[in-house]
């Protein structure tokens, strides 16, 4: 909701101060799908992708390819998550996963998983 509806290319379109960036990370991981919690944990949370498709440059030269699959306003939940073909049976992934680069494969449903 908040992504949909308080963060806008217009002067009260960012909510909260973003002198350090804090707002606009917090809007990009959001938007990917994933977050870090616990800053310096090396611990990523997922959550629900606003974006169908993204490519990440990672500074090793690797790229982190996310794509969410049958994203859409309706489908807001996750159904189930692979990272390089293998199915996850979990909420999170570290920093080192990411850091190999690959593709990330979220599948969104309309309705909640029970399983999760």
């Amino acid at each position: 909701m908040i992504l949909q509806n308080q963060s806008r290319p217009t002067p009260d379109g960012l909510g909260g101060n973003d002198d350090l960036g804090q707002m606009s990370a917090w809007y990009l991981f959001s938007a990917l799908g994933f977050y870090p919690v616990a800053p310096g944990s090396g611990e990523y949370s997922l959550g629900s992708p606003a974006i169908k498709t993204a490519s990440l440059k990672l500074e090793n030269s690797r790229v982190l390819n996310i794509q969410a699959v049958n994203q859409s306003p309706r489908n807001v939940y996750v159904s189930s998550v692979e990272l390089n073909g293998r199915p996850m049976d979990r909420r999170h992934f570290t920093y080192d996963e990411i850091s190999r680069g690959g593709k990330l494969v979220v599948r969104m449903s309309d309705k909640p998983s029970l399983s999760q």
